[in-house]
């Protein structure tokens, strides 16, 4: 069992298997240049699985793969079958902006994939093509499609933005519950590689705005889980993830694997160690050390509640996915 310096059971394990990104989301990464990491400074998917394997050997029961955007790294559905095949019963996912998802929705199914999280922030062409500053939606709308009719169970994340999309709010909604998936708005978390001129709804804001159509009731958190979960009239849930509130680090399972072999025990701050070395030598050992010394180091909370004014973190969420 894997357990931080505050007590907390670490059995969740999110891997970024890659930088790159073909969107250039104003909230994540507007300005960084279409470039990549050389593919010899990235571990490969079997240096990765032979750290996975300690992970879940340790007690890991859920892995999500990240990104960058995950889908623009070759045969990811490869290293999806390595992990399913070791852990049949392990919960497997993906996180993605979807405009990919078309062309590998069954094959990701057929390699155990179980769920998705993918990107819909607004249902206005124009919008997307702002936010992602390039033409994105329909290929986006196609591969939620696709995913459904694969088997895949899907949830929508939406970035709730002032200004931009927050007349959307209620239609969106709507829109996820007709297709029978979840959708969690997420506060804005303001990072200095996003776009200086958004501005987030918070969790109250979103309420309000979605209770002038609906009643709404609090569900509550699931244990470990980062969103808060809410009931409408006719029993449907949606959630909204709120790291800005004081309890939100509480019960974090949670730390994050980078392409290039760091591992990451928190997304608002930068501190990481590296078992690049350890994984390339074949030395488990010196591996699950360093896991352990990660695991130490896991802070307590994040500071996006308690960041001053122009206090923001540095982290680039496309280096280590959200």
């Amino acid at each position: 069992m894997l357990i931080d310096g505050y007590g907390r059971v670490v059995d969740y394990l999110r891997i970024s298997v890659t930088q790159r990104c073909n969107f250039r989301c104003k909230y994540c990464m507007p300005k960084t240049p279409f470039s990549w990491v050389p593919h010899e400074n990235l571990l490969s998917y079997e240096e990765l699985f032979l750290f996975v394997k300690v992970a879940i050997d340790e007690g890991v029961k859920k892995i999500r793969i990240t990104g960058g955007e995950p889908l623009v790294r070759k045969d990811i559905d490869k290293f999806i079958k390595m992990i399913s095949d070791y852990a049949p019963d392990i919960d497997l996912a993906l996180t993605t902006n979807g405009f990919f998802l078309k062309h590998y929705a069954k094959l990701l199914k057929e390699a155990g994939l179980k769920r998705i999280n993918m990107s819909v922030d607004t249902l206005v062409p124009q919008k997307a093509a702002m936010l992602a500053q390039r033409s994105v939606l329909h290929e986006v709308l196609e591969g939620l499609e696709e995913a459904l009719k694969a088997g895949l169970k899907v949830k929508i994340n939406t970035v709730a933005l002032k200004g931009i999309n927050d007349d959307e709010l209620v239609y969106l909604l709507e829109f996820a519950k007709e297709r029978n998936c979840e959708i969690r708005y997420i506060e804005y978390m303001e990072n200095t590689h996003a776009n200086d001129e958004l501005v987030g709804l918070r969790a109250s804001e979103i309420l309000d705005i979605i209770s002038k159509k609906y009643t709404i009731k609090e569900v509550g958190k699931a244990p470990n889980s980062p969103s808060t979960s809410y009931e409408i009239d006719d029993g449907y849930k949606f959630g909204i993830i709120d790291p800005h509130k004081h309890d939100f680090c509480d019960s974090c399972n949670r730390i994050r694997l980078s392409a290039e072999g760091l591992l990451i025990p928190c997304l608002y701050f930068e501190e990481a160690l590296s078992i690049k070395d350890a994984i390339k030598k074949g030395d488990i050992a010196a591996a699950t050390e360093v896991l352990r010394k990660v695991l130490q180091n896991k802070p307590q909370k994040n500071k996006w509640e308690a960041a001053k004014e122009n206090e923001v973190s540095n982290r680039a969420f496309y280096q280590t996915g959200g």
